[in-house]
């Protein structure tokens, strides 16, 4: 891998966040994995062998020709939406959660949505670039790529998974929106995907009891309300410095997921507000380097693959920490890099 092709402080930046990540993990799940496992070191373990893992996916994708990803876009395209297919089917996709998400390996699980997130990333950027002079035509330009979204929205919601779909859905709108499409149709939009999204969460009770826990975690302190609450219990105490690495009380069985979904709430705990600045920041500099690299380049398709990229991320990560922190309802998705 030449260094040429390399951006070094994005590389290292994505280093630091994960071995943070994993020293992170040992400390948010070793009271749990000990009581579950005998292993305080059984999360850690998981952790490290997929971060090596990735090192080596790391190393074959950079390999890849970004023209090979344009020309084959829509035979990943495909493949993304058979495995979303599949995965709805009893037998083949498992239940974890409620919902029916996963292809089980073992004691492993693979999501097919997280591969349709890259899949209709790279799509959407090929649709870009190949109908730049269209989208300003919302039925020629705009209305196509949106059926596109709209149909693995709904493959997705069938699971259900409401999180995921929405994380797709900010993300491809955002890489849309830097292609030029008049404001206009965003606000009409808006509108309509609001009006969706309280359809969405009548014809589902419990997302329904999100949202009351959300607008008052008492309400139900011990059923709906109760993540929240332990949540705001670990970042409360954290104050400026924290109480110290290894020193949470909320992992000690009383804020469930502290592993996953609630690791920036140990994190704050320990670490207090300088934990929540190193989380932050790294992320704002990654959205940082990855918009620097998406305006640098001279490509149309790999601009727009970049600000594709950049935006899932920054937009995943952003909805995880507004979970913990009480800003929105709780949607049960994990903090991308450090869980």
């Amino acid at each position: 891998m030449k260094s040429k092709h390399l951006d070094i402080p994005l590389f290292i930046c994505v280093i630091l966040i994960s071995i943070f990540g994993i020293i992170m993990i040992y400390s948010a799940s070793c009271i749990w994995s000990e009581y579950k496992f005998n292993d305080q070191f059984y999360y850690v373990k998981h952790q490290l062998i997929f971060f090596f893992l990735s090192l080596i996916v790391l190393f074959i994708t950079s390999k890849i020709d970004l023209n090979f990803l344009k020309k084959k876009s829509n035979l990943i395209l495909g493949i993304c939406l058979i495995m979303l297919i599949l995965v709805l089917i009893p037998g083949i996709g498992t239940v974890r959660n409620g919902s029916r998400s996963w292809f089980g390996i073992g004691s492993l699980g693979i999501q097919p949505s997280e591969f349709a997130k890259i899949g209709l990333i790279i799509y959407t950027a090929k649709y870009l670039e190949h109908n730049k002079k269209e989208m300003h035509d919302v039925k020629k330009g705009a209305l196509p790529i949106f059926l596109v979204i709209g149909l693995f929205f709904i493959a997705i919601m069938l699971e259900p998974d409401f999180g995921t779909a929405m994380v797709i859905v900010l993300t491809l709108i955002c890489l849309i929106f830097v292609s030029g499409l008049k404001i206009s149709f965003f606000i009409k939009l808006g509108i309509v995907g609001l009006l969706g999204i309280v359809a969405l969460i009548i014809a589902a009770p419990y997302r329904m009891m999100r949202i009351v826990s959300f607008l008052n975690p008492w309400s139900d302190p011990l059923g709906s309300g109760y993540q929240i609450i332990q949540s705001l219990y670990a970042i409360g105490p954290g104050g400026l410095l924290g109480q110290g690495f290894m020193n949470s009380r909320q992992k000690h069985f009383y804020l469930p997921e502290p592993q996953t979904d609630f690791i920036f709430s140990i994190i704050s705990e320990e670490f207090g507000f300088l934990g929540v600045l190193i989380v932050c920041g790294f992320f704002f500099f990654m959205f940082y380097r990855m918009v620097k690299i998406a305006l640098s380049s001279s490509s149309l398709f790999q601009k727009y693959l970049c600000f594709g990229l950049a935006f899932g991320i920054f937009i995943q990560a952003g909805l995880n920490l507004c979970v913990v922190v009480g800003l929105i309802p709780v949607t049960g998705y994990a903090l991308l890099l450090y869980s």
